[in-house]
């Protein structure tokens, strides 16, 4: 591990989980957190609740199709969602900059509140710090919540077998896409909005129907090649996906070409993967499709006996190519 802190140890990527199992991992290590999930399953007298945390350092604050409050509470809610956890309370502690605009912090706090009242959650808690100018760049926003854990569901990578499909709710990097067109770093036309949203309510609409969901994860830093490899890695099973059922914006596509990026890489904030039995994804689709915000849903893979713990891509043209953790820094606060 390397002797100081480098950006790439906040993207999500290789570096951040070798700093999670090296570092934290070591010291902190216990049954709950072990499995590294979005959240916590814990258990409260007879009851089993979800515990997550976030924290975000996005740049800019503001950006098409959201903000970094409405990001806050997405983000919350969505890994709350994605562990089988109904929402019910989040908390919001704000480190705020000298100087800092109050018709901003404004913005932020009504736009926090509206994505909270979307998402029948209630903001129960919080903390207020203020350092001086220039040891905040503005705001950096933490927030933590607590879900009541849906009953009868079990999730993990433990529950993946061979023949399981992989499906995502909709389109690929369009956070990071809008983060990179807000940033104006790039000489870009198109105009692009961020996917920044809670997708509980589809979720949940999912396990309520279904028996057959083996996993979930929403693909934010790293993009959806890191969480695939999440999936895989160290597992005896693979993932195939194919490059031709990948729904990619034009326009994603056509930024990360001159640029260098690879949309598998690029964060999403308002999409989940599924992986979920054979027997049950046509179902799957069917159900995303009748909601609003998903009916780009797409069949994108399947999880395959070989290689064992590695993504594979199966390109336009026939051939193959493993699909590895993000391993440095594509983009930098992008959350």
């Amino acid at each position: 591990m390397n002797h100081v802190i480098s950006l790439a140890h906040g993207s999500g990527g290789l570096q951040s989980h070798t700093l999670i199992r090296e570092l934290f991992l070591e010291y902190f290590g216990n049954a709950a957190l072990n499995p590294l999930s979005d959240g916590a399953l814990v258990k409260v007298n007879s009851e089993k609740i979800v515990f997550t945390t976030d924290s975000h350092v996005i740049k800019p604050l503001f950006y098409p199709g959201g903000d970094i409050g409405k990001l806050a509470v997405s983000g919350t809610v969505n890994d709350l969602a994605v562990c089988g956890a109904i929402p019910r309370w989040i908390s919001c502690g704000m480190i705020i900059e000298e100087g800092f605009p109050i018709a901003d912090l404004e913005k932020i706090v009504i736009s926090m509140k509206q994505t909270a009242e979307y998402a029948d959650v209630q903001i129960v808690t919080g903390d207020t710090k203020v350092v001086e100018k220039g040891a905040a760049d503005g705001i950096f926003i933490n927030t933590a919540g607590i879900g009541d854990r849906i009953e009868g569901i079990e999730l993990g990578v433990q529950r993946i077998l061979p023949g399981d499909i992989v499906i995502i709710n909709g389109f690929i990097g369009d956070h990071g896409a809008a983060i990179i067109k807000a940033r104006e770093e790039f000489p870009v036309s198109f105009q692009i909005s961020s996917d920044c949203r809670p997708i509980h309510k589809e979720i949940i609409a999912l396990l309520s129907k279904l028996d057959g969901i083996r996993i979930m994860r929403d693909p934010t830093r790293g993009g959806i090649a890191t969480t695939l490899n999440e999936f895989a890695g160290d597992q005896p099973f693979g993932i195939l996906i194919h490059e031709k059922l990948l729904p990619i914006r034009t326009e994603v596509q056509g930024l990360c070409e001159p640029l260098g990026f690879d949309p598998l890489y690029l964060a999403n904030e308002g999409k989940f993967l599924l992986i979920i039995s054979s027997k049950e994804a046509d179902n799957a689709l069917e159900i995303l499709k009748s909601l609003p915000g998903n009916q780009n849903a797409a069949t994108i893979g399947e999880v395959v006996p070989e290689p064992p713990g590695k993504v594979i891509l199966k390109t336009h043209i026939g051939s193959s190519r493993i699909i590895d953790m993000l391993s440095g820094e594509m983009l930098p606060r992008i959350c």
